[in-house]
């Protein structure tokens, strides 16, 4: 967000100034041509008016000096006809004039209407009665406001350059702003630019700081995390071995101690109180069920065996206790019996023990089969534990219960990993293959 506000804002200004140059390249082309087409248009009038000025003084000077009748009856047509020439451009003349120019240009009106007058008069006299009048008039008169009229022509041209001139200077003026402008706006641009991009790479820098900083804690977090299981694991093993060994040491010794002395109290009653034997032997019989409870808990808290038998031995055992308690039918096979290591790792073997306990308890609660078979595959490498049933089965991606995870989280852990395979009505196969490792 921070560089998409910075350089959009640079862009905008850029689009601005480049909007704004071209608003001024575009006036200051208006302005030039609009100059030079009036230059052009005024230029055009004088130069017509200047060149009838002189065809005027020609013809004055053919009058006088040339008496043939054709050209002393043709002047006076001529002069209207070049008068009204005269008049014509004056009227052409663009509207638009400065004060200087409207008085130059009332200077000629007013010349033309006495030049005008004096043509007049001279024409309606007979030259023959009075030549020299009529000289002074045409040559003292006429000719001399003839050359007024055109010196006040070649003013006005002069003006007329002058004001494309000033024209022009006003042009470059403005141009030279517009550069001056354009100059100040890349050195402004280029500025922000700097200080947008230093000010970027030390926002991005502390960004990345944070962010690194945050990954660090996510990853002490998530290996926290990751730990957390393990340590309730080893804590809950810690704990059953805890309470298995209370359950046996304590609770069974006592109840063990409880049926010595009621072997004890029954020597000492009579054979013919029937109803104190009665009694003492139902306590027995309690105490002996209470024995074998306890006994089993503590077997499937933490079976000894699977300390003083062995791993294979304890898995055995688990199985036939299954098939004890259930309907369903367990087999357990070790291929290679000879090369399961007895001196595996403990974590290892309370997995695998795990592992198993937990998928033929499952099997035996959810699969509603009567058979299930434990496979133990040990290799140079690793060692490999599945447990099959004829059961229903089930979608292992939609039912993931905790013993599933317990049992994957025991797997993980420890390198492995856990596969499940299973369909509605084809039962399951679950697959533990662990890395092997041994004891040093």
């Amino acid at each position: 967000m921070v560089l998409l506000a910075g350089f959009g804002g640079l862009l905008v200004l850029l689009l601005i100034a480049g909007l704004d140059a071209l608003s001024t390249l575009h006036r200051l082309h208006t302005d030039e041509q609009n100059a030079r087409q009036d230059y052009l248009v005024r230029n055009q009038c004088l130069l017509e008016f200047r060149s009838t000025l002189d065809a005027y003084g020609n013809r004055i000077d053919e009058y006088f000096l040339d008496t043939t009748p054709d050209v002393q009856s043709s002047a006076a047509s001529d002069f209207a006809t070049l008068s009204r020439r005269i008049q014509a451009c004056l009227k052409s003349y663009p509207p638009q004039r400065g004060p200087q120019e409207r008085d130059f240009l009332d200077a000629i009106q007013r010349m033309l209407v006495e030049q005008e007058a004096t043509l007049n008069a001279a024409l309606s006299e007979d030259r023959h009665d009075d030549p020299e009048r009529i000289a002074r008039m045409l040559y003292g008169q006429a000719m001399p406001r003839n050359r007024r009229l055109i010196t006040a022509t070649e003013q006005i041209e002069m003006w007329n350059h002058q004001r494309l001139d000033r024209a022009g200077a006003a042009n470059l003026e403005t141009f030279n702003g517009l550069e001056t402008h354009l100059t100040r706006l890349i050195v402004v641009v280029l500025g922000s630019g700097l200080l947008l991009s230093i000010g970027s790479i030390i926002y991005i820098l502390q960004q990345d700081r944070e962010a690194r900083r945050r990954y660090a804690e996510l990853v002490e977090s998530r290996e926290e995390l990751s730990r957390l299981p393990s340590s309730l694991l080893d804590a809950q093993e810690q704990e059953r071995r805890s309470i298995s060994r209370e359950l046996h040491d304590e609770v069974g010794q006592s109840l063990g101690a409880l049926l010595v002395d009621l072997g004890r109290l029954k020597t000492l009653i009579p054979p013919d109180d029937g109803a104190a034997q009665e009694q003492i032997g139902r306590i027995k019989s309690t105490a002996e069920n209470a024995v074998n409870s306890v006994r089993n808990i503590a077997l499937l808290l933490r079976p000894s065996m699977l300390d003083d038998l062995g791993l294979i031995a304890a898995i055995e055992w688990q199985a036939r206790e299954v098939s004890r308690r259930t309907e369903m039918e367990v087999e357990v096979e070790v291929t290679e019996a000879a090369g399961v290591p007895e001196d595996l790792a403990e974590e290892y073997k309370i997995c695998i023990y795990r592992v198993t306990q937990e998928a033929l308890n499952n099997a035996a609660r959810h699969s509603g089969g009567h058979r299930a078979w434990v496979k133990i595959e040990p290799a140079a490498d690793h060692i490999v534990v599945s447990v099959r049933d004829d059961g229903k089965g089930f979608d292992p991606a939609k039912t993931r219960g905790l013993g599933l995870l317990g049992m994957e989280e025991r797997v993980r852990r420890l390198g492995g990993k856990l596969e499940i395979q299973s369909n509605h009505g084809s039962g399951t196969i679950l697959r533990a293959e662990l890395p092997l490792k041994r004891n040093a």
